[in-house]
């Protein structure tokens, strides 16, 4: 009875039985997993490619966006700009000198275009003029921005100036309104003068640069005048010249590194020659006319200045004060009834301010205003005295700037005249190269 009861219903706890349902319980999964592992394995491998698809165009746009954060980090990134190695300047753009940007950031290292340090991080060290050379580049004339100690550019530059000038004169007596007695003058004065200037600069030291400015300059001049008396009587007088101008040497002194949120103070002084024809020079005919035009001052002058510039994300903010000194010389010369003795001409005060603006690594610009007092002329006529009147010279400053490699640039300056005695208008290119 035992036994048959164990024929038809089995024992669950013996080992045999037991040992067969684990075999079949495992061994099922494990079948239809080894059944169905070649489609997952064909389905993984097409999930892995689409990956790393996606890894490689994203890792496309990060390039992208790099190379456009370097186009733009010299305008959002003022503690850190990716600046070629390039010269000035405009009054110019100079190289800036190496131990400043030693001064300034010590430790950095970055070559330019390196990615700035990340945005959590905060710089180390304020702007310094090593990142601001675009802006640089464009600042007019006058401002000094020192060359790297031992470092030699030369600088060839044309210059052209226009000057107008009408004016009506009556002589005479006037009875009552519309009614006059005498002689109606009417003079046209056209004024052109073209110069071209050869200027070495050169590095001294980290705060000291020297520089030497030889120009050749072509004059012309138009001057018409119309006397009304019974008839209109017009005369023209046409008059040209061209010769050496006056040779220039300055030198220049950084006065401080411009920490601690101050501008850097640079000292200057300008030694101008009497190389050129002076106005006493040249020759004159029988009525004291001057028969060509001179091409320089006839006097030493000496001018002391002081410069600033000045970091203000993003641009460069720039000024200049200067004194400018005539020597004044003894003339002894004859001119018909008139002997002409001492003549002490007229010092000059100059101011400028303005700003640079860099667009991009290698365009810039800047923006600006000069104006220059100048005192009156004493000269002595037949132990007479006379005093000329005093001018006003004030012009607006615009200028531009493309850097063309590490070593060449090309610069544009441009003044336009907004007082009466100023010239009209005044274009300087120049294209410094930097060894």
């Amino acid at each position: 009875m035992a036994q048959h009861r164990s024929s038809r219903h089995p024992n669950p706890s013996a080992p045999g039985w037991l040992g067969l349902s684990l075999v079949v319980a495992l061994g099922a999964p494990g079948f239809a997993l080894a059944q169905t592992a070649p489609a997952d394995a064909e389905a993984l491998s097409v999930r892995i490619a689409r990956l790393e698809a996606i890894v490689a165009d994203q890792q496309r746009r990060i390039e992208a966006q790099d190379a456009l954060l370097a186009q733009v980090r010299p305008i959002q990134n003022a503690w850190r700009l990716a600046t070629p190695d390039g010269a000035f300047a405009t009054a110019t753009l100079q190289d800036l000198r190496a131990g400043q940007v030693a001064e300034q950031s010590p430790a950095r290292s970055d070559p330019p275009g390196a990615i700035p340090a990340p945005s959590g991080a905060p710089p180390t060290q304020p702007p310094s003029l090593d990142d601001r050379r675009e802006q640089l580049a464009a600042i007019p004339e006058g401002i000094a921005v020192l060359s790297r100690p031992g470092r030699l550019s030369l600088d060839l530059s044309g210059e052209y100036t226009r000057s107008s000038a009408n004016r009506l004169v009556f002589r005479g007596i006037e009875i009552v309104p519309g009614v006059q007695i005498g002689v109606i003058e009417a003079n046209e004065a056209d004024r052109d003068t073209l110069a071209t200037t050869a200027t070495a600069r050169y590095g001294v030291t980290s705060r000291l640069e020297v520089e030497v400015r030889a120009p050749y300059v072509w004059r012309n001049d138009t001057i018409t005048t119309v006397q009304q008396r019974d008839e209109a009587v017009t005369r023209t007088i046409d008059l040209k010249g061209d010769g050496v101008g006056d040779i220039e040497a300055s030198a220049r002194y950084q006065i401080n590194g411009g920490r601690n949120g101050w501008p850097i103070f640079i000292a200057g002084l300008k030694v101008k020659s009497d190389t050129g024809e002076g106005p006493f020079d040249i020759p004159r005919d029988e009525f004291g006319v001057a028969t060509r035009l001179a091409t320089g001052s006839g006097f030493w002058g000496v001018e002391p200045s002081v410069s600033f510039l000045y970091p203000s994300d993003p641009a460069v903010i720039f000024g200049n004060l200067s004194y400018f000194a005539h020597l004044a010389r003894d003339i002894d010369q004859q001119e018909g009834e008139i002997l002409i003795g001492r003549v002490d001409p007229g010092d000059a005060i100059g101011a400028s301010i303005g700003f640079g603006f860099s667009l991009n690594p290698r365009f810039s610009f800047s923006l600006g205003y000069k104006h220059s007092y100048i005192f009156p002329t004493s000269t002595q006529l037949n132990d007479i005295t006379e005093d000329s009147d005093e001018l006003q010279v004030g012009a607006l400053l615009f200028g531009l700037s493309y850097l063309l490699n590490d070593r060449f640039s090309l610069n544009g300056n441009f003044e336009f005249g907004v007082t009466g005695d100023a010239p009209d208008m005044r274009f300087v290119m120049r294209a410094p190269l930097v060894f």
